[in-house]
């Protein structure tokens, strides 16, 4: 029996995905124990924007809310996102941060983490991975899956064997904006499955509508697991619904195993959860629909978003269909990264920016001239010459791994963040985050103070006279 396995995302990507990452640990808390009694192949709950949304946010610890996932879900695998060098915050990492921070995610809980870069240049994962193999940690390589002339087939079989010999315990194919069709499915996951020794999961998006068909031909081709929400937080920009698939798969040679009594009482549990989203704002009904747009411009939901909000805010709204066009070109002067954080927003503001100039890189952001000279990695393709020598002119190009050139950071960053210190993982939060880490760290002591002060005054309201 090929028993298929299912990761669910609620506790992280998919609330990431549909509503900007803002379900609070108080949220999840009454569902855990039911959630650790599914018998699921772990639960994604950590990594990803849920650090820094906790922090900037919702006034929460990150660290006090895996262990909270980890105490309340025994028996069930803890997963996390993590970007590589990246970790999770927006640029390259010293190295010694990055084992540091690995070491104290697996130590807080975490059992499986996912390491991927956002242009597969896995030069940027190594130490990632190395330390999560060192701390007894379940290293997932992952590919960010995606499409152009240079990504084939054959490509990301190859980049798969590299991630086995790298140490990886299984991959993941991390289909982000929901392209990979069924039928291409199929070819890749029986290419992977014959090449390699360790299991294959696939991770995709409903934002094109065709997720639930492009798992159903993966399961065929031999994969091993998927990545599902419970339903009231699945499609649109999140992931293919919990319960059809494992309807779908029951009596059959792949049967997960999973009772549809307890998925729908845990179904019922965040309907409600997403119906209060619905009547406060926080989930837009547009993020639910299906987007043909990401089949026919490979921009992922998020990244369209943010393409209407950056035009209209330019009262440029009417260039929408120009904007669109011109992605693509832009990707492919960039030697076709794939678009996801945070490819996916330098390329999409350059686009914009090409196209409300009139002037194709009349204006090029920061970032933009950073992913063209090798600041992010080695993209898949060569860069357009005449773009590079456009915009950096005779600047040299970036050939090493970026991280070679950064110097050790954690002794900085532990004095930086003296003042604020009660916990040693402060060190890490502050590294991510450093101003948004210290405004949470002033309102952290600003309650204890008023719980300190509350106490005291309670204590004398009950001294006898």
């Amino acid at each position: 029996m090929a028993k298929i396995k299912i990761t669910e995302t609620v506790l992280r990507d998919a609330h990431q995905s549909l509503a900007a990452t803002r379900m609070t640990i108080d949220e999840m808390v009454p569902m855990l124990n039911l959630m650790d009694s599914v018998g699921y192949n772990a639960l994604e709950c950590w990594g990803g924007a849920t650090f820094d949304s906790c922090v900037r946010f919702l006034n929460e610890d990150p660290w006090e809310r895996l262990r909270k996932i980890r105490s309340a879900c025994p028996n069930t695998k803890l997963q996390m996102l993590l970007r590589g060098q990246n970790l999770l915050g927006y640029k390259h990492y010293a190295d010694d941060v990055v084992e540091y921070f690995v070491k104290k995610s697996i130590s807080n809980g975490i059992d499986i983490v996912r390491i991927f870069d956002a242009l597969n240049d896995f030069r940027n994962i190594e130490k990632a991975m190395k330390a999560t193999i060192s701390e007894g940690g379940h290293a997932q390589g992952c590919i960010a899956y995606t499409t152009s002339p240079v990504h084939t087939a054959q490509k990301f079989v190859e980049d798969a064997k590299r991630l086995e010999d790298m140490g990886a315990h299984s991959v993941c194919i991390k289909d982000m904006a929901g392209l990979l069709l069924p039928m291409e499915a199929f070819e890749l996951v029986t290419a992977m499955k014959s090449t390699l020794k360790i299991p294959v999961e696939m991770h995709t998006h409903y934002t094109s509508g065709v997720g639930s068909m492009t798992y159903l031909k993966s399961i065929e081709a031999g994969c091993d697991i998927i990545d599902t929400a419970i339903s009231p937080f699945a499609m649109g920009t999140s992931q293919p619904p919990t319960e059809p698939i494992v309807a779908t798969l029951e009596g059959t040679e792949y049967d997960t195993g999973l009772s549809l009594d307890v998925l729908s009482e845990i179904a019922a549990y965040f309907s409600t959860i997403r119906e209060k989203w619905l009547k406060n704002g926080l989930l837009d009904p547009k993020m639910l629909s299906v987007d043909v747009n990401a089949l026919r411009y490979q921009v992922p939901g998020g990244m369209l978003s943010n393409l209407v909000s950056q035009l209209k805010q330019a009262g440029k709204i009417d260039h929408l269909q120009e904007v669109l066009e011109e992605v693509p070109r832009v990707r492919k002067d960039f030697g076709y990264p794939p678009l996801v954080t945070p490819s996916s927003q330098i390329v999409g503001t350059q686009a914009v920016m090409n196209i409300i100039t009139g002037e194709r890189y009349k204006m090029v952001t920061k970032e933009a001239k950073g992913l063209l000279k090798g600041e992010y990695g080695m993209p898949p393709a060569p860069i357009n010459e005449d773009i590079y020598s456009l915009v950096l002119g005779d600047e040299p190009r970036i050939t090493y791994r970026p991280a070679d050139k950064i110097e050790p950071e954690l002794d900085k960053n532990r004095i930086a963040v003296a003042e604020y210190y009660e916990q040693e993982e402060d060190v890490l939060t502050w590294a991510m985050f450093p101003q948004v880490a210290e405004k949470f760290f002033k309102w952290r002591r600003a309650q204890k103070h008023l719980a300190d002060d509350t106490d005291g005054n309670v204590g004398k309201a009950i001294q006898p006279v």
